[in-house]
C-alpha cells in the first residue's frame, strides 16, 4: 500500500510504503518498511507578485550611488594617462562595479525570481562620441532595465541594470 500526500508547491511531499496489516491470528511476524522521499515540485508563476517586481527607480538609485562612490575622486589624470599601459585595471574596475551593483540590487530589492544582469562600460574623455545600445527579447509586463551615466573631466561610465523575470 502506498500513501501519497501532496502539499503546496515548493514544499516537499512524502511517500510511505507499508505492508498491509496481518490478521490477529497470524503467527508470522512482519516488519513495517517505511521509505520517505522528499520531492520538491516546480512552481509555475507566470507573473511576479506586485511587491516582487523589478523597480527601475530603485535600481537607478543603487547604480548611481555605486558609480559615484567608485569613480568620483578615485580616477585621476595620472591613472588615465597610463590607461593604455594598464588597461587591465579598468577592466577589473568595471567588473567590480558591475558585481557590486548586482549584489546590492539582489539584496535590497525583493525580486527573488528575477535574473539581474549588469553591464558597465568605462571610457576616456578624448573629444569623441559614444553610443551604447542594446536589444533584447523580453516580456514588457515583467522585464525592465535601468541606466545610469557618470562623467568627470577624465572618464565617462555607463551602467545598465537589466531585471528579467524567470518563471
Amino acid at each position: 500500500m502506498v500513501s501519497l500526500s501532496l502539499t503546496n508547491s515548493l514544499l516537499p511531499y512524502t511517500t510511505q510504503q507499508t505492508q498491509p496489516p496481518q490478521p490477529p491470528n497470524a503467527t508470522a511476524t512482519t516488519t513495517v518498511n517505511t521509505n520517505t522521499t522528499d520531492i520538491i515540485l516546480p512552481t509555475y508563476h507566470i507573473k511576479p507578485q506586485e511587491n516582487q517586481r523589478f523597480s527601475t527607480s530603485k535600481a537607478t538609485v543603487i547604480a548611481n550611488d555605486i558609480l559615484q562612490s567608485e569613480l568620483k575622486g578615485k580616477v585621476d589624470e595620472k591613472l588615465v594617462e597610463e590607461w593604455s599601459d594598464f588597461g587591465d585595471e579598468f577592466e577589473s574596475l568595471s567588473k567590480d562595479i558591475a558585481d557590486k551593483i548586482k549584489e546590492k540590487c539582489k539584496s535590497s530589492m525583493n525580486i527573488p525570481r528575477y535574473k539581474v544582469i549588469v553591464q558597465v562600460t568605462i571610457g576616456q574623455m578624448k573629444d569623441q562620441g559614444v553610443k551604447i545600445t542594446s536589444r533584447s527579447l523580453w516580456d514588457t509586463s515583467t522585464d525592465n532595465y535601468a541606466t545610469v551615466s557618470f562623467q568627470n573631466e577624465h572618464v565617462w561610465a555607463s551602467a545598465i541594470v537589466f531585471g528579467l523575470y524567470t518563471d
